[in-house]
Parts: structure tokens; sequence; C-alpha cells
């Protein structure tokens, strides 16, 4: 057997493919991810770990490090962003943790990242390396990078994002601004002691590129405000890109007082231009396949990004487990089949944002486990 043949060559060291990684090594596979940033940074926003994340989480054996670093709202309200009118109201912690088999924890995304970091040995993620192109034959692929090397393995998952090269390679599409902008902030809870910091709150706005959400992390110490609002003149797509305060408040100026207050309590907000594609037909290539944001980015309305990466990391496990490097192909066939209707129904509710608006029928999606979930053929 040569040295290639158990090589596995995973580009994009987010959630997505750290996760990715992390599993296939509880398989025994060597696993290389190849990240294009020089350097982790602590950097993004705060993110929603609904409990079919949570799940597939616990799948990977990250539930102790999770609940380490997470905090557990109290309810998922939401209310109307000019009369403040609650419009739904569903019950977490001890409630979703016996309805779904998890609760709903928020985070911090440079946190999660840092376990997902620390699960891993330093040997196996490579900073500084950007894949620039891809081939493969009946036996593996080989991965091109910027500096002019090369990577060879037996697959390629490609977990690089929205604006993926190796999707780009493989079908050619490009991402499209859709004409919206999130602001973001971390707001300390000292300064919004007259509101309720224990939910996770979502303020529906009078179109569906409106919106404010906010939930605490960090054990109700610090509130996360992200704001969405139609804005055509800016495209663009940062971390930390920052946006102006005063801008921010006249595009929400009509909203209730309640949570105008709690934009008033925001420093200088960051900004960034929101960016999608539509669901594919396949995101397999014989060894290669795609995985998280570079097959099924979505809008954010559902917090189910992160989610639905993670999902698709342990039916990648799954699906792997017990392949010979010639069964590649077969296995990655069989993932695709296994994840595609799923993240591409949630991808395009994500773009409708109507999800607990009115009701409290979150079923469908947090009572999803990946772990049990049926195999494709």
């Amino acid at each position: 057997m040569n040295q290639t043949s158990r090589r596995i060559l995973i580009s994009g060291a987010g959630i997505g493919g750290l996760c990715a990684a992390i599993g296939l090594r509880k398989l025994g596979w060597d696993v290389q991810v190849f990240e294009q940033a020089a350097q982790f940074k602590r950097v993004g926003a705060a993110i929603n770990l609904t409990p079919n994340s949570v799940k597939a989480l616990t799948g990977l054996g990250l539930r102790e490090q999770i609940d380490r670093i997470t905090y557990r709202p109290a309810y998922r309200v939401s209310r109307s962003w000019d009369t403040g009118e609650e419009t739904s109201r569903l019950e977490l912690r001890d409630s979703a943790q016996a309805k779904y088999g998890a609760p709903l924890l928020t985070t911090h995304r440079a946190d999660l990242l840092t376990v997902l970091e620390t699960s891993l040995p330093d040997s196996v993620v490579h900073l500084g390396r950007r894949i620039v192109n891809v081939t493969q034959d009946d036996a593996c692929v080989t991965a091109t990078f910027e500096d002019g090397g090369t990577e060879t393995g037996c697959a390629l998952i490609a977990a690089d994002g929205i604006h993926s090269t190796v999707r780009s390679i493989l079908f050619g599409d490009e991402a499209r601004f859709t004409g919206t902008v999130a602001y973001r902030c971390m707001v300390p809870a000292e300064r919004l002691a007259n509101h309720d910091l224990k939910s996770f709150t979502k303020w529906w706005g009078p179109h569906s590129q409106s919106q404010i959400v906010t939930f605490s992390i960090k054990e109700a110490a610090e509130f996360f405000v992200f704001a969405t609002v139609a804005e055509r003149d800016w495209k663009n797509e940062s971390w930390s890109a920052m946006g102006d305060k005063t801008r921010m408040l006249e595009a929400f100026k009509d909203y209730h007082p309640e949570a105008l207050d709690i934009l008033q309590a925001c420093g200088e907000p960051h900004k960034t231009a929101l960016y999608e594609r539509d669901p594919l037909q396949t995101w397999t290539e014989g060894r290669i396949t795609l995985l998280g944001d570079a097959c099924h980015p979505m809008m954010p309305y559902m917090a189910q990004g992160a989610g639905m990466s993670i999902e698709d990391s342990v039916m990648l496990m799954r699906s792997l487990a017990g392949a010979a490097p010639a069964d590649i192909p077969a296995a990655l066939a069989r993932y695709e089949r296994a994840r595609i209707s799923r993240a591409s129904k949630i991808q395009l509710a994500s773009r409708e944002n109507e999800f607990l608006r009115s009701g409290i029928d979150a079923d469908w999606v947090f009572g999803y486990d990946v772990t049990t979930a049926p195999m494709a053929n």
C-alpha cells in the first residue's frame, strides 16, 4: 500500500473542514487539512448551535468540550418589528433536551473553532496553503497550491467555503450578492440590565431582508446583536470590516423602542455583505466532494449554516466507515445522496426566511439526528 492510499486531503480549516478531519481520523484515515489563511485569528461572530448541530458534535465526541464554551438560552422568541408583539415562543434548555435529545447552545465562532483545532494534532492542519487546481484519476487526487507545491491523496473534501475554488473548478458557478448586508456587535451585558438576556430573540422586520437577532454567550456576560437590512451599495464580504453605527440606527429607526435600545447599546458594528448560491444537483465528482458552504451556502436566517456543515461531516464519516481506498467514489456518492435533499431544503427555506415566525414547528430541523439517520443506498 503506497503512502497516499489512505490519505484524505481537506481544503479549508473552517468548522466543516475541521469537523470532517476529526471524524475521518477516528476511522483511521490519514487526514491532511490545507487552509489558505496564514494564521488562525479570532474573527467572526457568535453562532447558534441548534439541537441537530449539538447531536452531530456529540457524535464526533466533542460534547464535553462544547458544553464548557456555550450558553443555554431559555427560549427562542419571535417578536414583531414595530409592535413588539410576541408571535412565537419555543421552550429550550431542559425542554429541548427532552424533546430533541440535545439543547440549543450559543457560543462565539472562534471559541468553537478553538475546540476543533485543539482536537487535532498540530501536524494535521497546514496554514498558508491555498489550493488553485485539482486533478484526479482512478486511484488518486492531486491538489496544486498557489506556491507551486502539490499534495496527493485518495480523496479530496472541499470545505473551502462559499467562494470554493474546488466548486468553481468542478461546476463553474459563482456566488452572488443578495442585496443584503449584516451588522453585528457584541454588547457587555451590564449595558442591557433592563432587557431579557436569557432568550434567543428574533425581531421580524417589515420584509424578509430586515431582522434583528439577539442572544447571550459566555454565561450571559456578552450579548450578541446581528441585524440584516437591504442595501445594494455595500458588497464587501468581510469578517473584519467596520460599519457605521449611525447608518445602522437609521436603517432600523422604525423598529420597536426596545429593539432600538439594544442597537443604541452597541459600539461601532462590524458589517458584511451576504452572498449565496443556488442548490447544486450534485456535489461529487469521482474522488472529490464538497462539504458545508462549498456546496450549500445559505442565508443566516435559520442559523443552520454551521449546523449543516457539522451534519455533513458526520454523514461523511459514516459513509466512509469500513471503506477501502478503492471504495471511495461510491462512498462519497453515498454521502451526497444522504445529505443533498435535507441540505438543499434548508438552504431554500433559509432564503425564504419564514422559519418559526409564528409557529413553533421546529421538529423537522431540530429533531434530525445525523448520527442515526438512514444511510443512502
